[in-house]
């Protein structure tokens, strides 16, 4: 089993930075890639950004430039650097982690709100 815990959410005007973490324990070897996904009213969750074991990443059109994904291996935690953000970023956001053989984990995610 995998356990994922999400912090880092918040309140942030535009142009505002914040940081999402998101710590995995339990059968850590069984993860093969990690990422984040949000999910603001009314729409379908959405791919923000992904890593896999081999660093390899990738990022949603809409955040390009904007943010980045990161792991600490030390600490079995994944990042997600969020700058310049903008009302339309506002969402829940949710860590995501997959494992063997191809099953999906979820955090219970951290919103996050982008507002003056």
């Amino acid at each position: 089993q995998v356990q994922l815990v999400e912090s880092g959410g918040g309140l942030v005007q535009p142009g505002g930075s914040l940081r999402l973490s998101c710590a995995a324990s339990g059968s850590i070897n069984s993860i093969n890639t990690m990422g984040w996904y949000r999910q603001a009213p009314g729409k379908q969750r959405e791919l923000v950004a992904l890593i896999t074991r081999n660093d390899n990443t990738n990022v949603a059109d809409s955040v390009k430039g904007r943010f980045t994904i990161s792991r600490d291996n030390a600490k079995n935690t994944v990042y997600l650097q969020m700058n310049s953000l903008k009302p339309e970023d506002t969402a829940v956001y949710y860590c995501n982690a997959v494992r063997w053989p191809g099953i999906p984990v979820w955090g219970q995610g951290t919103q996050v709100t982008v507002s003056s």
